[in-house]
């Protein structure tokens, strides 16, 4: 059984990882001049800083997405109930981007927005759009492997 399982899900999970990663990689890069660090840091530091970012984002992603499979049960096929999968992936590192943004911003204050940075309620719109927009082009190239034939 966890055969089947795992020479069906290898393919596409590396290749959503790796999608998910070279975008969260872009993104962090993009968005960093959002942040005030980009004035303050070194160039060392600002690498440091987009590195570390994209392993977080990598990591959260890997937990939304292993806990929406493990709450939609244990299934054979990467296709069966992708879109549902998807969703949830992406709702729970949604959620969990919101919580992080405003506990860093707002609380611990590990980071803080430059004036640059368009916000709601205080929370930064740029990280929000990336849990959406990255992980749903991450989803979409998978999709698309997945209905390549071998």
């Amino acid at each position: 059984m966890f055969a089947a399982f795992s020479t069906s899900w290898l393919r596409p999970l590396r290749f959503y990882f790796f999608s998910l990663t070279a975008c969260n990689l872009t993104w962090e890069a993009l968005q960093l001049p959002l942040y005030t660090v980009w004035s303050t840091a070194s160039m060392g530091e600002l690498v440091y800083d987009v590195l570390h970012c994209t392993v977080g984002d990598t990591m959260i992603a890997s937990l939304a997405l292993f806990s929406s499979i493990l709450i939609a049960g244990l299934i054979t096929s990467p296709r069966a109930r992708f879109t549902a999968i998807s969703m949830f992936t992406v709702l729970l590192g949604l959620g969990y981007t919101i919580y992080s943004e405003w506990h860093n911003t707002m609380t611990t204050h590990a980071w803080s927005y430059a004036p640059s940075m368009p916000t709601v309620l205080g929370i930064g719109l740029a990280p929000v759009a990336q849990w959406v927009v990255v992980p749903v082009l991450a989803f979409r190239l998978t999709q698309r492997l997945l209905h390549q034939p071998r």
